[in-house]
C-alpha cells in the first residue's frame, strides 16, 4: 500500500548519504562493454566466470575458423580434384564427443557453485522486503531485539526521481536515481524478500553490481541476498516487462558505514513508521475479486484492484 513520503528532515540525511558514497557509484555508462565493477564476493565470482567462459568460447570459435580455412584451401575441388570416399574415423569421433563433454564440465563445476552460494542464504544481519508495486518500489524495513522489543519498523516509496533531462537535479541520473534510496550497511548480509500484491503484475529486482536479480510475483515472496564490500551508490532497475510504466521503476541502494545507517533509520523510523492501526487487507475480497465473484466485497471498500491501479497512476510523477 503506498504510504505518503514525507520530505520533513530528509533532505538533509540524504545529502549525508550522498555525499559518502558518490565515489563507488556503479551504473552503465555509454558505450560500456563490460559488467560494472562488482560490490559483492558473487559479483566477482560471476565476473571471473563470465571473462573465463569468454577466453573458452574464443578458442573454440579459432579453432572451428581454422579448421573451415584448411577444409576450404586443402580440399577445394581444384587442390583436390580426387576426393576421399572414407566415412568413418573412430579416433576422430570419439575425440569430437570427448572434448566437448570435458568442455562442459570445466564450465558447469565453477557454474554450480556460484548458483548454490547464490541459492544458499547465509544468516542476515538485515532483512528488507521489496514490493514491485505498478511502477514503483515499495520497501519494509523491521529489526527487534532478542527480546521481542523492536528497534525500528518503517515503509516506504521509492519512485524515480528523474523522468526527463529537464527534471535532473546534481547528483541524479536520469531514470535510475530515486527520490528515497534504499540504505545497507557496507559489509553486512542483507535478504532480500521480493514480491508483489496479489492483484499486481510480475517485477524484477535487479542490482547489477551486486549480481542480484530476482522475480517479484503476485502473491509469492522469493528470497534472495548480497553483501556489500564497498560504501557507494548503486543503480539497478526493474528487470521484467512489467507494464506502461516498466521504465520508471529504478532501484537506488546506497551502502554506508554502521554509524550512519544507524542515524539513517533513526531519521527513517521518524518519518516512515508503520502505522499500527492501519486497516488489515480484506482477503477474501481479493480472493472474490480474482475469482470473478464479486458479489461479497464489501460495499464500502474499494474494489482492490481498481482501487491500487487508481492510486499508482495518480502518484506516478507526471
Amino acid at each position: 500500500m503506498a504510504t505518503p513520503i514525507v520530505k520533513t528532515g530528509f533532505g538533509s540525511l540524504m545529502a549525508l548519504l550522498g555525499t559518502a558514497g558518490t565515489a563507488a557509484a556503479a551504473y552503465p555508462e555509454p558505450w560500456q562493454l563490460n559488467f560494472q565493477k562488482p560490490a559483492t564476493e558473487i559479483m566477482e565470482r560471476i565476473d571471473g566466470f563470465h571473462d573465463m567462459l569468454l577466453v573458452i568460447i574464443t578458442a573454440i570459435t579459432l579453432f572451428v575458423l581454422a579448421l573451415l580455412v584448411i577444409v576450404m584451401v586443402r580440399y577445394n575441388a581444384k587442390a583436390n580434384p580426387n576426393p576421399s570416399k572414407v566415412s568413418h574415423n573412430t579416433l576422430i569421433e570419439v575425440i569430437w564427443t570427448a572434448v566437448p563433454i570435458l568442455i562442459l564440465v570445466v564450465i558447469a563445476v565453477p557454474s554450480f557453485r556460484i548458483l548454490y552460494a547464490v541459492e544458499n542464504v547465509p544468516p542476515a544481519d538485515i532483512t528488507v522486503k521489496a514490493i514491485g508495486q505498478t511502477w514503483y518500489w515499495s520497501y519494509e524495513y523491521a529489526e527487534a531485539t532478542e527480546a521481542g522489543e523492536p528497534v525500528y519498523d518503517f515503509v516506504f516509496d521509492s519512485f524515480v526521481a528523474a523522468r526527463t533531462a529537464d527534471e535532473v537535479q546534481p547528483g541524479q541520473i536520469r531514470l535510475l536515481s530515486t527520490d528515497v534510496p534504499i540504505v545497507v550497511p557496507v559489509g553486512r548480509t542483507v535478504r532480500m524478500l521480493i514480491t508483489a500484491p496479489v492483484e499486481g503484475v510480475l517485477h524484477s529486482w535487479a542490482m547489477p553490481a551486486f549480481g542480484t536479480k530476482m522475480d517479484a510475483v503476485p502473491g509469492r515472496i522469493n528470497e534472495t541476498w548480497f553483501r556489500a564490500e564497498r560504501e557507494g551508490t548503486y543503480y539497478g532497475q526493474c528487470s521484467e516487462i512489467c507494464g506502461v510504466g516498466h521504465a520508471f521503476m529504478p532501484i537506488e541502494v546506497r551502502v554506508v558505514s554502521d554509524e550512519a545507517y544507524a542515524e539513517w533509520t533513526k531519521q527513517m523510523q521518524e518519518e516512515f513508521a508503520r502505522d499500527p492501526d492501519a486497516p488489515p487487507v480484506n482477503v477474501a475480497a481479493v480472493l472474490d475479486l480474482l475469482s470473478g465473484d464479486t458479489s461479497v466485497v464489501d460495499a464500502e471498500q474499494p474494489v482492490p484492484a481498481e482501487q491500487a491501479e487508481k492510486d499508482d497512476l495518480a502518484r506516478l510523477p507526471q
